[in-house]
């Protein structure tokens, strides 16, 4: 399977086609900086409102009155609110990423102490606003929008079950072969990190008390895993 294929087919290729307009240009230019802070301030708005309010209710004059941009610039940078849209589920995914090569320096000769590193990454990146808004995105578009699971799965939990289905075949059962090595690299991420989403959702609970069920549930997978 290719890297592209593995990670998802992208969501935001570039902005949409527009008829050309009548040039223009304002008093001065701003600074790449300036331009980049606005792009992704952009983007982070614009996500927030199509999260809040839904794709449809969601309109550029809407975006453009709310961040005080014109739209003129918004559909400069996108050519149009599918396109912004898409950028913008793509940004806030690829910002979210644990890389494999992350999940890599967490390992050590203790496969359980190496198991609960990788849990506690995932879990930290979970519980920031980040995290808070993947769970968003995931419960409001992979249903409509297969190509966001179809992205989302890619960029987020295929490499970690790759790594993990790996790292099972070198040492979960040592001495052994581990043909269900990727089962278990599945069921580590629905055990262990969509269990501590659904903790973190639903349940208030202390930073201390988060960390020792996070550490029991690494103790239980791995000993049904053995």
């Amino acid at each position: 399977m290719s890297a592209r294929a593995a990670a998802g087919q992208a969501l935001f290729t570039g902005k949409a086609e527009k008829p050309p307009r009548v040039a223009g240009r304002g008093p001065g230019r701003p600074s790449r900086a300036m331009i980049a802070a606005r792009s992704e301030e952009l983007l982070d708005r614009a996500l927030d409102l199509f999260l809040d309010h839904g794709f449809e209710a969601t309109t550029i004059e809407a975006i453009s009155s709310d961040l005080a941009m014109s739209r003129r610039t918004i559909y400069a940078r996108y050519g149009d609110k599918e396109t912004l849209f898409r950028a913008a589920l793509q940004r806030a995914i690829d910002e979210w990423i644990v890389p494999e090569a992350v999940l890599r320096t967490a390992e050590c000769d203790d496969l359980e102490a190496t198991l609960l590193a990788i849990a506690r990454l995932w879990v930290a990146k979970v519980r920031a606003p980040s995290g808070w808004r993947l769970v968003r995105i995931a419960n409001t578009e992979v249903f409509t929008r297969p190509e966001v699971a179809a992205y989302m799965y890619g960029q987020t939990a295929a490499p970690t079950i790759g790594y993990l289905t790996d790292l099972f075949r070198r040492r979960l059962r040592p001495g052994q072969d581990v043909p269900d090595a990727a089962d278990a690299a599945a069921a580590f991420l629905i055990l262990v990190v969509e269990g501590s989403i659904q903790l973190a959702v639903w349940g208030q609970v202390e930073n201390a008390d988060f960390d020792r069920q996070v550490a029991y549930r690494v103790r239980l997978f791995l000993n049904g895993a053995r």
